[in-house]
């Protein structure tokens, strides 16, 4: 039998060190507007990070700091469902309708651009631009060495600041310290890569300010 003992939370910042960019979908672009847009909230237009792209990059870390990926196989997510796996435990189990492990550990909230950073992006409305940079994107001809095939692609500027929400669920019979410090561990990893799109070529650094409590 499962009892939930309590929530924990994480709470604080997502800070952009670079541009960042996760994307919208392009059945929203206007005509005549960006064909790579962000993803945006449908009626303030505030960009923001959905809780899946977080939850997706998280789990994604920590599966291959687990040993959990192969070069074999479909790609998917780690699906073992094994008492000692703290990845299918935190994140649950892929397409694996029937365990033990109960409901997945971790709830991540979508990360809304903070007021003051709201507040501050205000003046790109007046260049037609919401919220957003626009960066062109260039293929470097081999032959020529000349850039061609120019592509104007939205982030969100460096600097930016989105707010951070994390609810943890323990369980009675959780090791409630080694749950934590899993999660934890894939908080710093992320800050050592990218999120969202484009990473190697720059995009994606973040960094985390936050703090762990009921």
């Amino acid at each position: 039998m499962l009892k939930l003992k309590k929530y924990v939370r994480i709470t604080g910042t997502l800070t952009c060190r670079s541009g960042i960019r996760i994307g919208g979908s392009k059945e929203d672009v206007e005509v005549g507007g960006m064909d790579n847009p962000v993803i945006r909230h449908p009626l303030t237009k505030l960009p923001y990070i959905p809780g899946s792209s977080l939850k997706g990059k998280l789990r994604s870390l920590l599966e291959y700091a687990e040993g959990k990926v192969t070069t074999e196989g479909s790609g998917e997510p780690c699906k073992c469902a094994q008492e000692d796996c703290l990845v299918c435990r935190v994140f649950g189990p892929h397409k694996a309708p029937k365990h033990s492990l109960g409901p997945s550990r971790i709830i991540l909230r979508d990360a809304p651009l903070t007021d003051e950073w709201a507040e501050k992006l205000k003046p790109l409305l007046g260049q037609g631009l919401n919220y957003v940079e626009v960066k062109t994107e260039n293929m470097i001809d081999r032959r020529t060495g000349v850039a061609t095939n120019p592509r104007p692609v939205e982030r969100v500027p460096s600097g930016a600041q989105f707010a951070l929400n994390i609810s943890v669920r323990v369980f009675e019979a959780d090791e409630e310290k080694k749950i934590l410090d899993f999660i934890e561990r894939g908080l710093q990893m992320l800050q050592s890569d990218t999120l969202g799109g484009s990473g190697t070529r720059g995009y994606g650094w973040v960094k985390l300010d936050y703090k762990v409590g009921e």
